[in-house]
């Protein structure tokens, strides 16, 4: 069991990643070049706002807190927010306006992935729900500087 969620933890993430760029090499021509927007707007908006809220809220990681040894060795950092979840859920939330149906795979994994980050001890629940706000909000944002209508019939 703790193969599978250490495998979870530190590489489900690319399955993602790999999906993802697989839908976007069918995609039209248009429909590309939408994707590609949303994610030079969403993906690094992800990010910084990800660090900025990091430096208002500090989350000790849970071994360091519960003082154990997790399964995957990682630095005693702060914890808030997953940045492996701020990055699959940034990636799903920008699908959701790109391909519904495909969206909800990628969050499954996402969820997945962030399930997984908790169980091997180096996250709390409240640092991935974090990093899911964060990625959906700015996935938003991005839709709303772009003002995409629908790009699930094109």
């Amino acid at each position: 069991m703790d193969s599978i969620l250490i495998f979870g933890a530190k590489y489900l993430y690319i399955f993602v990643l790999l999906i993802a760029l697989a839908d976007f090499l069918r995609q039209s021509k248009d429909k590309r070049i939408k994707t590609i927007l949303m994610a030079i707007i969403a993906l690094p908006l992800t990010y910084i706002l990800g660090k900025i809220l990091g430096h208002f809220y500090y989350d000790p990681r849970p071994f360091v807190q519960n003082n154990f040894i997790p399964l995957i060795p990682h630095s005693p950092d702060n914890g808030f927010p997953s940045d492996h979840a701020m990055l699959v859920g940034a990636i799903a939330s920008i699908w959701m306006f790109i391909n519904n149906r495909l969206s909800l795979i990628l969050w499954l994994i996402a969820i997945l992935v962030g399930l997984s980050r908790v169980a091997v001890g180096i996250h709390h629940y409240l640092d991935i729900a974090g990093a899911f706000v964060i990625a959906i909000a700015c996935a938003f944002i991005a839709n709303k500087i772009l003002k995409i209508k629908n790009l699930q019939k094109k």
